[in-house]
């Protein structure tokens, strides 16, 4: 019996066994037969790698062929994970930065510590500061102050109008359509520049967010055993190449740029210390290279290293990029990059278990990217460009500009010093294609194709960040910078009313001014030296640029003889025939553009109400008797929100004290509260007939850019056409296999008579002809059709240290240093914002002098000049070129006038006779070629 168990006990074992192994032979089987080709590829893949190899970036080419953005060989500088010596990284990562400082050569430096004047520094924390400081915000709001502080802004300026209802990510989105990008994610609250130094010190298994500088590198320096007997200057240099190779991970085969586009001198060292300098080699690589330097940088956009957290998701994460790689930033770089960028070849190389390089197997070489085709002319482009630059020194220093076609001597011999940026757009009135496109002042796109160093930016941000219109290298005014049109707009007010029945030829006396209850609106000529215009008609009001005109015939009513006109004419009429013409969008142009703004009595509504409700947040945080702002926010906010309700009822003076006085407002703040509410806002809240009149002239609300102004007069003298301004031509393939020709598209805009265009068309010809452009046309030998524009800016410039211009007028305002000095500080640190130092000073000083307003202390500040436009086309019987130039405080509108000239001159060729003529042999013969 036991026997007989025991045998059972070895034939269930012998089973267990034949089972067991029967499993095993079938999955071997299943492994080696049906899925071994799968697996045979993915374990040759884990000893298989491939290293892409850079393509050469597509070209950019104007019109004619011509070159404007390509590339050329250069040498880089990079390290080899694999074949450096681990015991002596650090030695040679010190001799490498000492021989590139040498001689002098970039290196990539994104160690995000630096060290100035003995103290440590995450320069994630710089980028957030210098962020807040350039928009004015306090240095202790958080991302969601931040955000919604710039929200009010820019919503109270006028430059956003979001619904009232709009949550954080409608806002978001709102802001950017508007070219304006915090660098905040509103999804979890946080700056950018946050997210990227907690990834960062992550990578080196760092947890704790609130670590100093100082701590994080002395913790980084004994990470990487760095001789103590260096300076921590001598220690960063070997942390910034410690830095750099970690960011690649385990992927030892994968090589690490360290500098880019160096000297021959530098190659010739390094291969001369190439025993010590065992890991580092030279390589040639395609740089970008823009033969004409600053020439159309604003079109052509930079380049550089993928950064941001949405590039590194786009690229990356989506697209296959490495994080090495250059990526447009801006402009036709930008927009384009999918056909710029190539596709990159390989080497294909084996590598052991620890990913070292073991052989290399083949290569495959890379493919450029496609070359882009603008439709700009390179010759007028040039000629806008010097144009814009010199008319504006001329204005800035007086005297004459000088050219063929006549000099033109500032009015008065006026000086005006601050005119140091301006745009112009020149377009194909048939096609919408971008001719030029100018924007001064500008910048060389090649300081970016290696990036940009820390110093060479610095020179190209604002010297004045305080200053709105301080003159901005990196900003492209043309597409991104809206403002009133001036007198510019005049013909679509005239165009209105004869759509509206009104005959061009009938006359209205101009009788030099209207009296709107106690208000003067007085045209320019009685506003100058009591002047008027006498009988003006359509074509004579577009000419002398007649503001009585546009008064009376926005409003429908003829003031100098009391009666209507015999037409029905009001706002809503003059509004709905500026977004005919494109105003109130964006023109469709391939590069960074923003929309403009027409304005609306409703908007005028909402954004009075909005403007009230962030002033009275901010103004009112201690005002009421029994709750504060940071202990009952939304009870304070109920309060603020009924204050503001009461916009449209727009109660008297004592009805209003007596509701604040309801909602418990301080008996010492009520009086000014009331004035504040009741004169400021609920006054200017309705739409009143002024309005009208300011916006019939191009003033008011009006804010359009340089390239929709051009647009507009495409529209205007083509017949109706309203078209998509395009500033690219064609993409064609790398072997000109494939051209892809960018689609025209333009809409016939619904005019009641399209021939009303021409009575604009001629009031345009008679300005050149005998109105206020005639002095610079005279001896211009096409007929074109301009009109000037003159555009107030109000306000005085804020000064470049706030903190000195205050100190140094404080006799005038009747305090003296010492105690000014002392309540700032007290101010200052009683305060919970943490503003700058010289908010607090000025604090102090209008404590110290309660008398004193804002105005008062402001007044040894310079005002704003006038900004300058002029609008024109050419030929006047068959119209083929639209200009709009815009100069920033310009003076006069005259004074564009040359720009346009020189822009004009140069599309007919009327300097460069030959060069024209070859001009469409060359587009025709590389035409040809692609085909």
């Amino acid at each position: 019996m036991k026997k007989k168990k025991i045998e059972d006990r070895f034939d269930g074992l012998n089973l267990a066994f034949i089972i067991i192994l029967s499993i095993i032979t079938l999955r071997l089987g299943y492994i080696t037969t049906i899925k071994g080709e799968e697996y045979a590829t993915q374990a040759e893949n884990k000893v298989f790698k491939r290293i892409p190899i850079e393509a050469q970036r597509g070209e950019i080419r104007d019109r004619y062929g011509r070159l404007l953005a390509g590339n050329r060989p250069s040498f880089t500088v990079q390290i080899y994970k694999d074949q450096i010596d681990r015991n002596t990284i650090n030695q040679t990562a010190k001799k490498l930065i000492d021989i590139l400082e040498r001689n002098g050569e970039k290196y990539i430096d994104e160690f995000p510590i630096i060290i100035e004047n003995g103290e440590y520094i995450f320069t994630y924390d710089i980028a957030i500061r210098e962020w807040k400081e350039r928009n004015e915000i306090p240095l202790n709001y958080n991302a969601e102050q931040s955000f919604y502080y710039l929200v009010e802004r820019y919503t109270k300026e006028g430059k956003i109008s979001p619904s009232p209802d709009a949550d954080k990510f409608e806002l978001q989105r709102i802001l950017n359509e508007q070219a304006y990008y915090p660098p905040i994610r509103v999804s979890t609250w946080e700056f950018t520049e946050q997210a990227k130094k907690r990834e960062w010190l992550y990578r080196y298994r760092i947890t704790d967010e609130d670590i100093t500088a100082k701590e994080t590198f002395e913790r980084l320096r004994e990470r990487f055993e760095i001789d103590s007997s260096l300076s921590d200057y001598e220690a960063r240099k070997i942390l910034v190449v410690r830095d750099l190779l970690l960011s690649t991970g385990y992927l030892q085969y994968q090589p690490i740029k360290i500098a880019l586009d160096v000297s021959k001198d530098t190659v010739a060292k390094i291969e001369e210390m190439a025993i010590s300098l065992r890991g580092v080699g030279i390589e040639v690589e395609p740089i970008r290279y823009y033969p004409n330097g600053n020439v159309a940088s604003h079109i052509l956009g930079q380049i550089g290293k993928i950064s941001q957290q949405e590039e590194i998701e786009r690229y990356i994460n989506q697209r296959g990029y490495s994080i090495t790689d250059m990526i447009g930033k801006t402009g036709i770089e930008r927009t384009f990059e999918d056909v710029l960028q190539g596709k990159k070849g390989y080497k294909k190389v084996q590598v052991d278990a620890h990913g070292r390089l073991v052989r290399r197997i083949e290569t495959q070489n890379p493919v450029p990217g496609d070359t882009v085709y603008l439709t700009i002319d390179l010759d007028v482009q040039k000629a806008a460009e010097e144009s814009l630059k010199k008319v504006l020194e001329t204005i800035r220093a007086g005297g004459v500009y000088q050219s063929p076609f006549g000099n033109v001597t500032l009015r008065g011999n006026k000086v005006y010093k601050n005119a140091n940026s301006g745009a112009v757009v020149a377009l194909d009135v048939k096609t919408g294609e971008v001719l030029a496109l100018a924007s001064y002042p500008d910048y060389d796109p090649n300081l970016f194709a290696t990036g940009i160093s820390r110093e060479d930016m610095n020179k190209l941000l604002p010297e004045n960040p305080n200053d709105p219109l301080a003159p901005k290298p990196l900003y492209n005014i043309a597409t991104l910078t809206a403002v009133q049109p001036g007198s510019t707009f005049k013909m679509i007010t005239g165009l209105a009313a004869v759509e509206n029945g009104l005959s061009p030829n009938y006359t209205i006396y101009d009788k030099g001014y209207i009296m709107l209850g106690n208000r003067s609106f007085g045209c320019w000529i009685w506003n100058d030296r009591k002047g008027s215009h006498g009988h003006t008609d359509l074509f004579k009001a577009i000419q002398e640029s007649c503001n009585y005109y546009f008064y009376s015939v926005s409003t429908g009513y003829d003031y100098s003889k009391n009666k209507p006109l015999p037409v029905k004419m009001n706002v809503e009429e003059v509004l709905r025939y500026a977004r005919m013409f494109g105003l109130d969008s964006r023109t469709g142009i391939q590069i960074e553009e923003i929309a403009g703004k027409v304005p609306s009595p409703d908007e005028k509504l909402r954004v009075t109400k909005r403007a009230l409700r962030a002033r009275l947040i901010r103004d009112m945080k201690l005002s009421f008797e029994d709750i504060t702002q940071s202990k009952n926010t939304k009870e304070y906010e109920k309060r603020i929100d009924e204050i503001v309700s009461w916009t449209e009822e727009n109660p008297s003076r004592g009805e209003i004290i007596r509701r604040l006085a309801d909602l418990k407002v301080k008996e010492t703040e009520i009086n000014k509260i009331a004035d504040l509410v009741k004169y400021s806002y609920f006054n200017q809240a309705d739409w009143k007939t002024g309005d009208t009149f300011n916006l019939s002239i191009g003033q008011g609300q009006h804010a359009y850019t340089p390239l929709q102004m051009a647009n507009f007069i495409a529209t205007m003298v083509n017949g109706g056409y309203l078209n998509k301004v395009t500033v690219v031509d064609r993409v064609v393939s790398q072997d000109k296999s494939e051209v892809q020709r960018i689609e025209r598209i333009s809409e016939k805009i619904s005019l009641k008579d399209p021939n009303n265009l021409n009575y604009l068309k001629q009031g345009m010809l008679d300005v050149t002809q005998i109105g206020t452009a005639k002095g610079v046309f005279a001896n211009f030998p096409i007929k074109t059709g301009g009109k000037t524009g003159t555009a107030q800016r109000s306000g005085r410039i804020p000064a470049k240290d706030e903190k000195q211009y205050l100190l140094s007028h404080l006799s005038s305002f009747r305090v003296r240093e010492k105690d000014v000095l002392e309540l700032a500080e007290k101010l200052q640190k009683e305060s919970t914002e943490k503003r700058s130092e010289d908010y607090y000073i000025r604090k102090a000083i209008k404590t110290l002098n309660p008398s004193l307003s804002d105005d008062d202390i402001n007044r040894f500040k310079d005002t704003y000049d006038n900004f300058a436009w002029y609008v024109a086309y050419a030929p006047h019987d068959e119209p083929e070129i639209a200009v709009a130039v815009l100069l920033f405080q310009g003076g006069s509108g005259g004074y564009a006038a040359p720009v346009a000239r020189d822009v004009m001159a140069a599309y007919f060729g009327l300097n460069k006779d030959e060069e024209n003529e070859n001009k469409k042999e060359i587009l025709n013969l590389t035409e040809q070629l692609q085909r």
